[in-house]
């Protein structure tokens, strides 16, 4: 039988604001006594007049410094129209891009929006497949292209238990799946875990279910799956400790989507 648990809750982010405070003061002081001697420059600060940077905190290296994640009000890569699709409860995005239309290999992050309204990366980036013939706004079935678009990711299951994820998972014998992919590699485990895109599917059921409600010639059935090393019908594939790691970060308290396209499409 199917083991199902959990529901997805609403959680909503803060708006990003800052201050900024200037005082001064007009009135005349009396003349100010001499200053002692300076001391001399401690050798872990550069003299007067060096231009390298000083020394950060210590015991963090300037190159932890610079690969840090930074916070910022929009999520590299995606443009404003793009942005105005994610749902406004919306704190966690997980991003699958390609370099062009017709590309069947992406890159996937996923990024966090804090209660100032900032995007941080927070997995990834991890390298994965997508559709044979690349990508399209407009998906039937068959046509070999992963769709454009901004879908709710909430559902997950696998023929493997449940790897400690917070979406409710389906775990089920009909998740098992045997023989070749495109490019002729086997596809069994493909389907060991999987997290069903709310692409032409009724949200809140496994992934399983096979209702679409925009019709049979719409496709259906679109995943993020394992990779089993070569591109996919439709789906998002990733390496599977990658695919299991998303699966535990994913909290439907934070509404997750997908943001999934070729790269000059979403940056719009």
């Amino acid at each position: 039988m199917p083991v199902r648990k959990g529901a997805p809750a609403l959680l909503s982010a803060g708006t990003l604001c800052a201050a900024l405070l200037l005082s001064g003061c007009a009135s005349p002081a009396p003349p100010a006594p001499a200053a002692p001697p300076a001391p001399a420059p401690s050798s872990s600060a550069p003299p007067a007049g060096d231009s390298r940077p000083a020394p950060g905190p210590p015991g963090r290296a300037a190159n932890d410094l610079a690969s840090a994640p930074v916070a910022a009000p929009r999520i590299p890569g995606i443009g404003p129209a793009t942005h105005g699709l994610v749902p406004d409860g919306t704190t966690q995005v997980l991003v699958a891009t390609g370099a062009t239309a017709d590309s069947h290999t992406a890159t996937v992050t996923l990024y966090a929006r804090d209660r100032a309204g900032r995007w941080t990366e927070t997995a990834g980036p991890w390298p994965a497949h997508n559709a044979l013939q690349g990508w399209t706004d407009d998906h039937t079935a068959g046509d070999l292209r992963s769709p454009i678009g901004v879908f709710r990711i909430g559902d997950a299951g696998g023929l493997l238990p449940d790897p400690g994820t917070r979406l409710p998972y389906d775990e089920d014998e009909e998740f098992a799946i045997s023989g070749t992919g495109l490019s002729g590699e086997p596809l069994e485990g493909s389907f060991d875990h999987v997290i069903a895109i709310d692409y032409n599917r009724v949200p809140g059921r496994s992934p399983l279910d096979s209702e679409r409600p925009l019709g049979e010639e719409k496709g259906g059935g679109v995943w993020i799956h394992v990779d089993h090393g070569g591109p996919t019908q439709a789906c998002i594939a990733l390496d599977r400790e990658a695919l299991r790691e998303l699966l535990r970060a994913l909290d439907p308290a934070a509404e997750p989507v997908v943001v999934m396209g070729p790269a000059p499409v979403l940056a719009r």
